[in-house]
């Protein structure tokens, strides 16, 4: 137990302000998210470009290219929740059709091989960093966020799904790796991914009464 508070600490401490903040309003769009608020991509925006700099700071391009995506993302998203789609000027709550799910599934599986190729591109020299578990696991954990974001910006209940698996395998990877800070920081997302599905699939039934 002091082992983990040792460690907690010693990651917040390392957490520049800037990263925080980033933090802070990352869970703050998760939320807005549970609660269909539009204020899910002003905040997602600032966080993701928080992150971009970070990253191209760090001279990690891969992780900076990854956000940049978030970033196109929920601008889209932003744009796709406000145009008009229905009576009350919003899109809907949607499910997705069984082509859907296959498509989305194939999608996730492109963006695993795409993802672990920019990894290999960007880490080719660390050879105990490649010949370990991390890549497959961070790209699988990546890709299937990416697609998560893209269900989100259409505002499809799945989009939940996607976020929970990816949190769950993203808990003990972070904890692993002695991110203890982030690895607390997935846990609230979880909570809320799963507070965020059970409030879609109530609304979307609502919908349906309606």
């Amino acid at each position: 137990m002091l082992d983990f508070w040792d460690l907690f600490t010693a990651n917040l401490s390392d957490t520049s302000w800037l990263e925080f903040v980033a933090v802070i309003l990352g869970i703050a769009s998760v939320w807005y998210a549970r609660r269909e608020n539009i204020l899910v991509y002003p905040t997602g925006i600032v966080s993701v470009l928080i992150f971009v700099f970070i990253c191209f700071n760090a001279r990690l391009y891969a992780d900076a290219g990854i956000n940049l995506f978030y970033f196109a993302m929920s601008v889209y998203g932003w744009y796709n929740w406000t145009r008009p789609a229905r009576d009350n000027g919003q899109l809907a709550i949607s499910v997705n059709t069984t082509g859907q799910q296959w498509t989305y599934i194939g999608l996730t599986v492109a963006a695993y091989w795409v993802i672990l190729g920019l990894i290999w591109l960007f880490n080719f020299d660390d050879s105990a960093y490649m010949r370990s578990y991390v890549p497959w696991v961070d790209s699988f954990t990546t890709s299937v966020f990416l697609v998560g974001m893209l269900l989100m910006a259409r505002k499809k209940v799945e989009n939940w799904t996607y976020w929970i698996i990816g949190d769950i395998v993203s808990i003990p990877l972070y904890f692993i790796k002695g991110l203890v800070f982030t690895s607390f920081q997935y846990l609230i997302f979880l909570i809320i991914a799963v507070m965020g599905l059970i409030e879609w699939r109530r609304r979307y039934r609502n919908l349906r009464l309606q």
